[in-house]
């Protein structure tokens, strides 16, 4: 069977997620993006065809001159709208592309939400700097963007304008969105599904960057989130069409009530989806894989539920060269297990960006105690040393 699996960038849940996941299946893996270079230094033994993945018509005319397809797939936020076009094209198993779009599209979404009476959150649309009467402070973001990538909050007119201005001049013709500041605690709900059923994996903690940014630093795994937080947030993917594959949701928790902060049709990245199948022991890449070749969801996963777990991100806090840094490691304290991985190569210099392209490295610790695997994690971190200068 083929899968042809859609990528831009190369990122860790592709090449140590789903493309093991799919050699373990048995799968024969057509990758095809639009950065062929990269992935085949990352990929070398991988079939991999240059095509413009942001136009779904390159896409079906890629695969339709190629080998017959039994499976579209990508986890790239940007591509979910693209490949669910192209499953449906051929007949296969995907999700429904009005959902892709309206998860992809941050102001569809608040349009959908409000229009089934599930929450209504004040926002606009900007595809050029202006002085709105919102309710300040409010979050101004990319409408199509990802990773906090853009997203800074403004307390005024006059800021508004500045930082959409300069938002705009890095994104020439983009659109953004200006929406109310929903406050509270950030959780995420991760949910895989097959069309009929649903399972509920859990979810993190995450603790964010100062205002007026959003950068994620760390996550904690939360194995159940309250029922009432469920019954808030799981209509409103309904009210969405969400329900095929994976789902990483994220939202916060304001006196009891749970908002939804923004919706993204895959799974959870940065690391946390490989530390979410290590955690639950299932084979979670390959579930999500089948669920595109068309298989049924098991009733039960068998997930294990008595885990803890905890991401760190040790973050560059100005910009310059890196010229010292820990090495990749892997070990157990305490019961702990750690795996710490290098994002930023020694040598490297980079700017401050304010996003999750400012992380040095990710360290992944499991265990069955939180509170051990916090202390662990801390003293992992205290004990090596990240040196920027200028």
């Amino acid at each position: 069977m083929r899968l042809y699996l859609l990528a831009l960038n190369p990122t860790d849940s592709v090449t140590e997620g789903f493309l093991p996941a799919a050699a373990r299946l048995g799968l024969d893996v057509t990758l095809l993006t639009d950065q062929p270079g990269a992935h085949r230094r990352t990929c070398p033994d991988a079939e991999i065809l240059e095509c413009d993945v942001r136009d779904v018509r390159a896409v079906i005319t890629r695969i339709s001159t190629h080998h017959r397809a039994d499976a579209v797939f990508t986890n790239s936020d940007h591509l979910q709208t693209q490949a669910a076009l192209a499953a449906a094209y051929f007949g296969l198993p995907g999700k429904d592309w009005r959902a892709a779009l309206r998860t992809k599209d941050k102001a569809e979404m608040r349009r959908r939400l409000a229009a089934e009476g599930l929450d209504t959150v004040w926002s606009a649309e900007l595809a050029e700097p202006a002085a709105l009467d919102a309710p300040y402070p409010c979050v101004v973001k990319p409408r199509e963007g990802v990773a906090s990538e853009d997203v800074v909050l403004v307390d005024g007119p006059d800021e508004l304008v500045k930082r959409s201005t300069q938002i705009l001049d890095r994104r020439p013709g983009a659109v953004l969105v200006v929406e109310e500041y929903l406050p509270g605690e950030l959780y995420t709900l991760e949910t895989l599904g097959d069309g009929t059923v649903r399972h509920v994996l859990g979810g993190f903690h995450t603790g964010l960057s100062a205002p007026p940014y959003f950068v994620e630093e760390h996550l904690s795994f939360v194995p159940t989130h309250p029922e009432p937080v469920l019954a808030r947030v799981l209509p409103q993917l309904d009210a969405l069409g969400v329900g095929f594959g994976a789902c990483h949701t994220e939202f916060v928790v304001h006196a009891g009530r749970a908002r939804i902060i923004e919706v993204n049709y895959r799974a959870i990245g940065d690391q946390c989806d490989l530390l979410l199948a290590r955690l639950l022991e299932i084979p979670l890449f390959e579930h999500i894989l089948r669920t595109h070749l068309g298989e049924p969801l098991p009733a039960c996963l068998g997930a294990r539920r008595d885990g803890a777990a905890r991401v760190e991100y040790p973050c560059a806090d100005r910009p310059g060269v890196l010229v010292d840094a820990p090495a990749a490691t892997e070990l157990s304290v305490d019961g702990v297990h750690l795996t710490y991985r290098p994002l930023r190569a020694v040598g490297e210099r980079h700017d401050l960006y304010r996003t999750n392209r400012d992380y040095l490295g990710v360290l992944r610790a499991t265990g069955t105690d939180q509170r051990t695997v916090d202390r662990v994690s801390a003293g992992f971190l205290t004990a090596r040393r990240w040196e920027i200068q200028p």
